[in-house]
């Protein structure tokens, strides 16, 4: 029997925390690793373990790659989490593209369909925008304001905005190259501390999405949805949801609208949460996390030593 924590939220990465290499020590202590990679291979006809063990790289970083391969990391170490203990979270969320392995792990949706949803979210992603016309920058030490009203000055005929608000101090921007060149330039000239374009091809969560977001719609359409056993917050409405038809439009909206991160941990801090674990590859959340909510505990977990230091936490 499940016992579920309700000051305990488990958290799940997005594309930009993937690795050649990663959870490479978690699969040689657990078989639940290789497992659920090889679902997700069985689903794809792609031998994604190879992928993510030996590269190359490049290859593991094209969008349509690279998202269900942190789709499947998340739920390797969640299905690890699931057989080393009882304890589950009263809450999930997930940053972009880990919304999907929150619902996954959350039971609102199966495995296999939701690594077919994301590998086919990340072909619709790349063709909505050619290679080399959209980018996204980092701006940081800039208030959240400051940003957004830069882009609109900036923009021009072109697209340009805030996309995630990741921590204090820290929005995303994205849009057409020329337009978020010309808004990095403006953010120096403002007082940013750094303005740094970010290594992606797609320029997500903005309006040059929203072709890709129209057709990945039709594809949601045929998608299952089953009612959440976790309570999981969305990234466009900072919100819970449990009628599929509304799961649908927020995975929808997700896609050419901003990631409120920071609305997201604050809203669970709200609610009682003092425990935040990023479950997955990387490290990009609990360092987020941490400056979000100071007064909460953080972790992460993705190999043995840090799923260890949980257990340990958990139950002292």
């Amino acid at each position: 029997m499940s016992n579920q924590a309700y000051n305990l939220a488990f958290v799940f990465p997005g594309q930009g925390s993937q690795s050649v290499g990663m959870l490479s020590d978690l699969a040689a202590a657990y078989p639940e690793v290789r497992q659920t990679f090889e679902r997700a291979s069985d689903a794809l006809d792609k031998d994604l373990w190879a992928l993510v063990s030996q590269g190359p790289e490049e290859e593991l970083s094209k969008t349509h790659n690279t998202q269900p391969a942190m789709l499947a990391a998340g739920v390797a170490v969640w299905e690890v989490w699931c057989k080393l203990s009882a304890i589950r979270p009263e809450w999930m969320a997930g940053h972009s593209l880990g919304e999907y392995t929150a619902l996954v792990c959350s039971g609102a949706l199966s495995f296999e369909r939701g690594i077919k949803l994301v590998a086919a979210r990340g072909h619709l992603m790349q063709e909505a925008v050619p290679a080399g016309v959209g980018s996204m920058a980092a701006i940081l030490g800039l208030e959240d304001h400051q940003v957004v009203n830069i882009c609109a000055e900036v923009a021009r005929d072109e697209v340009v905005s805030a996309v995630n608000f990741n921590a204090p101090g820290q929005v995303v921007i994205a849009g057409n190259r020329a337009a978020v060149e010309r808004a990095m330039l403006a953010a120096k000239e403002a007082g940013a501390k750094r303005a740094l374009q970010l290594p992606v091809s797609v320029p997500s969560h903005c309006a040059l999405m929203q072709l890709a977001a129209e057709n990945l719609g039709e594809q949601l359409q045929d998608t299952i949805f089953d009612m959440p056993k976790t309570t999981l917050i969305h990234n466009v409405d900072v919100a819970s949801h449990s009628a599929p038809e509304v799961i649908r439009n927020a995975l929808k909206e997700q896609l050419y609208k901003p990631v409120r991160w920071v609305d997201t941990i604050k809203f669970m801090r709200d609610q009682g949460v003092t425990r935040f674990v990023e479950c997955g590859p990387g490290k990009v959340l609990i360092g987020l996390n941490k400056r979000i909510v100071k007064d909460a505990e953080h972790f992460s977990i993705f190999d043995p030593a840090t799923v260890n230091n949980l257990l340990e936490q958990l139950n002292g």
